[in-house]
């Protein structure tokens, strides 16, 4: 009787994954090839103990019965026949010792891999938390929305502007605004807003102090772009607050630290609104999208918006996690050899540690990023140019005094000048 079961094989390499698995031997669904041939498991099995028990079996039958599923267990003899038919072979059978050998060899793989897997870079609980607390840090100072800054002056970008406006403009930075700015009462004076009242005011996770409108400058960019640097330095004060062991530090070395290292952590804070397409900081509506142009209307000279352009573009081509841009900041402003800071050791200890985790964040997610910690401490090298090239800025606007009347009483403490 002729078998209902096709006798046609394919090799392992000619094999379609599309066509259904099927067993050569019964029909029955197939799990691969098994001695040289596409087969069950239950028909592998019963080769390999015909082979290894070297039975022979007798048809009762004709010798030529159809072997199925549910009958492949009637005639050994034929199934047998069956298994030789579709090319299974007893030289692909492994011996005893064999198969123990390849059990071996799969255990060993196993305890490799799981070996592998212990030594893979892992942050620790401890990592995980100071990170968690940075990036929870950086979301309560840090609104996408940009909704605030409708409170602040509004920008003017079209109103004319003198020859001798234009050469006041070269001396002004982006910190200067009114008197007014940014103070707890708008009737009194003594509530002035300064860097140690915010540090208290953050000291018990308080709230940024709102804006409220000044004198109008007759710079068009300048009120609204002092009123935005303004806000972001209490912001900045509001994130390393939450940085885990700068509140322990002494107040006149949190101080020390902010204001040494503000406009470098506002120039990193920038980065998330910066566009490489047209080179611009896009902070919501077309309001609130500034280019060069606007920031030169506000006072701010090429000598400082060039290299500060090229270290936004350079910073934005790292492609930064929110985890590593937020490390950045902390390690950025955790410098121990910031002017007047007095405990160095202290502020290098909570620095080396936002190092560490940071190195160890990008060994655990950018396996082939081992040159991006370096590339990212190169960043902070080139922040101090840009802090220092500000400060040179500032100090030629700070000897003017009809134009250091303007700024405000934050921005004089946090930028050099002082508060009386």
């Amino acid at each position: 009787m002729e078998s209902s079961v096709s006798t046609s094989t394919q090799g392992p390499d000619e094999f379609d994954r599309n066509v259904p698995r099927i067993c050569g031997v019964c029909g029955d669904k197939a799990t691969g090839f098994h001695f040289n041939a596409m087969t069950c498991e239950g028909c592998k099995g019963f080769f390999r103990r015909s082979m290894k028990r070297k039975a022979s079996f007798t048809c009762p039958f004709s010798g030529n019965c159809s072997i199925t599923k549910d009958n492949r267990r009637h005639c050994q003899a034929c199934r047998l026949k069956r298994c030789l038919d579709i090319g299974m072979m007893k030289e692909f059978i492994l011996t005893d010792e064999e198969v123990q050998r390849k059990k071996d060899l799969i255990q060993r793989r196993k305890e490799e891999e799981a070996q592998r897997e212990a030594r893979k870079p892992r942050l620790t609980e401890e990592q995980r938390e100071v990170i968690a607390t940075l990036v929870e840090a950086h979301h309560k100072t840090y609104d996408e929305s940009y909704s605030d800054f409708t409170r602040f002056r509004p920008p003017v970008r079209n109103g004319p502007v003198t020859r001798s406006a234009s050469r006041a403009a070269s001396l002004h930075s982006l910190s200067d605004a009114s008197s007014d700015s940014f103070s707890h009462s708008p009737e009194s004076g003594d509530s002035k807003m300064n860097l140690s009242n915010l540090l208290m005011m953050y000291q018990e996770h308080g709230s940024s102090p709102e804006s409220q409108e000044g004198d109008s400058s007759r710079l068009s960019m300048l009120p609204h772009l002092a009123d935005l640097v303004s806000y972001s330095i209490q912001k900045v004060i509001g994130f390393a607050k939450m940085i885990p062991g700068f509140r322990d530090l002494s107040a006149e070395d949190q101080i020390a630290l902010l204001k040494s290292s503000a406009i470098e952590v506002i120039m990193l804070r920038s980065n998330q609104s910066f566009n490489l397409e047209d080179m611009s900081w896009s902070c919501g509506g077309p309001d609130f999208k500034y280019c060069i142009n606007d920031v030169t209307k506000a006072g701010h000279t090429l000598e400082l918006l060039e290299p500060l352009v090229k270290f936004q573009v350079g910073l934005k081509k790292l492609n930064l996690h929110e985890t590593e841009h937020v490390l950045l900041m902390a390690i950025c402003l955790l410098s121990p050899d910031r002017p007047g800071v007095q405990d160095h050791t202290r502020v290098e200890v909570l620095q080396d540690r936002m190092s560490e985790v940071l190195q160890a964040y990008i060994r655990v997610h950018r396996p082939g990023g081992r040159l991006l910690y370096a590339r990212m401490i190169q960043k902070l090298a080139d922040l101090r140019s840009l802090n220092e090239e500000h400060s040179k800025q500032y100090r030629s606007l700070s000897f003017q005094p009809e134009h250091s009347m303007q700024l405000t009483p934050l921005v004089l403490e946090v930028f050099g000048g002082q508060v009386t």
